[in-house]
């Protein structure tokens, strides 16, 4: 059974800056599609950051310029770096997986979830 485990999440101030790490197990990690998604209450899920087996990324606009999404296919582990952070970013962070050819890029193609960790932003 495929797994995903977050962590890195907590609370940080206003301009802080945070790391996510996601460990993927039990799937062909290099040939996997990964993405962060973010969900807050009463809201859908959107999708924060992707990044492609060979590496493209694409990012939400509220985020370009302040996360970076970055894979280490040796460690099985796909990262969030998130600096600048604003209140507005305080919610749940899910980490995606898609196989093969798979996209990451809409929350119904998402094959495989993390079980989130929850992110705080205080102003």
């Amino acid at each position: 059974q495929v797994q995903l485990v977050e962590s890195g999440g907590g609370l940080v101030q206003t301009g802080g800056s945070l790391r996510l790490s996601c460990v993927a197990s039990r799937i062909n990690f290099s040939m996997s599609n990964m993405g962060w998604y973010r969900q807050t209450p009463g809201k859908q899920r959107e999708l924060v950051a992707a990044i492609t087996s060979s590496k493209s990324t694409n990012y939400a606009d509220s985020v370009k310029g302040r996360f970076t999404i970055s894979r280490d296919n040796a460690k099985n582990t796909v990262y969030l770096q998130m600096n600048s952070l604003k209140p507005e970013d305080t919610a749940v962070y899910y980490c995606a997986a898609a196989r093969y050819y798979g996209t990451v890029q809409t929350s119904t193609s998402v094959e495989y979830w993390g079980q989130g960790t929850q992110v705080t932003v205080s102003s």
